[in-house]
């Protein structure tokens, strides 16, 4: 059974919008029938600043409480999608984080500060990119729009308990949207409908500001209806529709809308796109299927794939070799691949995990030398070269690595995780139980991260500055606990 959004992160969701709905009660509003402009849309509702730190918030929540995956392959893959269709977004107003869950309904959601969270079972039946790309970019218009915040404004007149239910919805619907979708409509008859009209509302401008982006950006346009009509078909007799078609009711109408909105935009027909064809086999391999299961089903796609698709085929067959431990066999196909791609980043990762688990990490140095060397803040690159190199006894120079990319990626968790691992193999047990309180900061458990630097400042010994630093860190995260809950 996939997990969902625990008992917690909805305790934090009802409190974080018990805050919000105060803020929302306090707002001026002059004129009930003036449009405001789309750059501040909502403003009254909920500040720009306000919405970063609450996502924040909620980000930090999900990482410890709901199945989401942290996988650099992936994350690169996702990431690198995302910021392609953000690129031509409007009115942006900050970095945008991609991340994967891994549940296996079809379902994508987007929550404050730019957070957008795609399931994995959404990858599985999305047959090309622009399918893929097409739900993002639907996602990135609910941001850019503010359509939270405009719920928020929508709802100045209602008492701040029903404003605060429908937040409450919307951030629990967020990992479990059966749940939020029952929270949603727990008020009154008549709030019930004026949130389906709003969804309804919202739903139509992310379909065509999505559909805009995705032309633009250079996907098939046609990619959101085809992704509608395959969802439409497969789910045409079923009594209880996924998770998305609960969050996000797919009409025939909206379909036509779809196709009606792309073809007012050149048709493109794009070839298959190998990183999304080896992101998808990787999905399956190592997060959807069971061990056995796994490869069985890749050693039967390898024979019947057509040859355009057929490395994914492969590569999905190695990862499910190394799940059951056939590592010689998953040594074979991966060099292959790597032979016909040398710097592709899936097959990098896959044949550093191999030789690893040989007992041979200082091979996997040496094949990620010269990649890092021109790419050295690469995320695939430096934690895989990373784990090589703690898995060598190289801590110091692992630490280093490590040092760097969190310069520029501070909140990435496996890093933060290798970290303490390189700190603690190296017995500098004072940086292991930092590096332990970054882990649990990013998960919003403020007071486990206190409780690590408390041990770090005991293991510091004579190092003054360090014991500075480490106050500092204590104090940094009290203030983040206070700021919170002065929303």
């Amino acid at each position: 059974m996939i997990k969902t959004l625990s008992a917690s992160l909805a305790a934090f969701s009802f409190a974080l919008t018990m805050s919000l709905a105060a803020v929302a009660q306090d707002a001026n509003y002059s004129n009930k029938n003036a449009l405001p402009e789309i750059g501040v849309v909502a403003s009254d509702a909920i500040s720009l600043d306000k919405e970063m730190i609450v996502g924040d918030a909620v980000m930090r929540q999900m990482r410890g409480q709901s199945p989401v995956i942290s996988d650099p392959v992936l994350d690169e893959y996702l990431q690198d999608l995302g910021n392609r269709l953000v690129l031509h977004a409007d009115n942006a107003k900050f970095p945008f984080e991609f991340f994967w869950v891994n549940n296996d309904a079809i379902n994508a959601f987007a929550f404050f500060g730019g957070h957008i969270g795609v399931h994995t079972g959404l990858m599985r039946r999305a047959n090309n990119e622009s399918e893929l790309a097409s739900v993002l970019a639907h996602e990135v218009s609910h941001v850019t729009q503010r359509h939270i915040a405009r719920r928020m404004q929508a709802q100045q007149r209602s008492s701040p308990l029903a404003l605060a239910s429908l937040i409450g919805g919307i951030l629990i619907a967020m990992a479990n949207p059966e749940a939020g979708i029952a929270a949603m409509q727990a008020g009154s008859a008549a709030n019930a409908q004026m949130q389906i009209d709003y969804t309804r509302s919202n739903e139509q401008e992310a379909d065509r500001i999505g559909i805009a982006m995705l032309a633009r950006a250079g996907f098939d346009p046609a990619g959101a209806a085809s992704f509608f009509s395959t969802m439409a078909e497969e789910y045409r007799m079923v009594s209880r529709p996924p998770a998305r078609l609960l969050t996000h009711p797919l009409t025939e109408t909206r379909i036509a809308d779809a196709r009606s909105r792309a073809a007012d935009y050149p048709r493109m027909f794009l070839p298959v796109n190998k990183q999304f064809e080896l992101a998808k086999a990787r999905i399956k391999a190592r997060y959807s299927f069971e061990d056995d299961y796994a490869v069985e089903y890749f050693k039967a796609s390898v024979d019947q794939s057509v040859q355009r698709s057929k490395e994914a085929s492969m590569y999905g067959l190695a990862l499910a070799y190394m799940r059951v431990d056939e590592i010689e066999k998953a040594k074979a196909i991966m060099d292959k691949l790597l032979a016909s791609d040398k710097s592709n980043l899936f097959y990098l990762d896959a044949m550093t995990d191999i030789y690893i688990s040989m007992g041979q990490p200082l091979n996997a140095v040496k094949m990620l030398s010269p990649h890092i060397a021109h790419n050295p803040r690469n995320q695939v690159l430096a934690l895989n070269h990373a784990n090589a190199l703690i898995s060598a006894q190289k801590y110091d120079d692992a630490i280093s690595l490590l040092k760097d990319f969190l310069l520029v990626k501070k909140d990435y968790q496996i890093a933060h995780q290798l970290m303490s691992e390189a700190y603690q193999k190296a017995q500098r047990f004072s940086q292991m139980h930092q590096s332990k309180a970054e882990v649990y900061a990013l998960y919003g458990a403020y007071n486990r991260a206190v409780d690590e630097l408390q041990y770090a400042y005991n293991f510091a010994g004579d190092d003054h500055l360090q014991k500075q630093r480490i106050r500092a860190r204590i104090k940094q995260f009290r203030d983040q606990e206070e700021r919170l809950e002065r929303l």
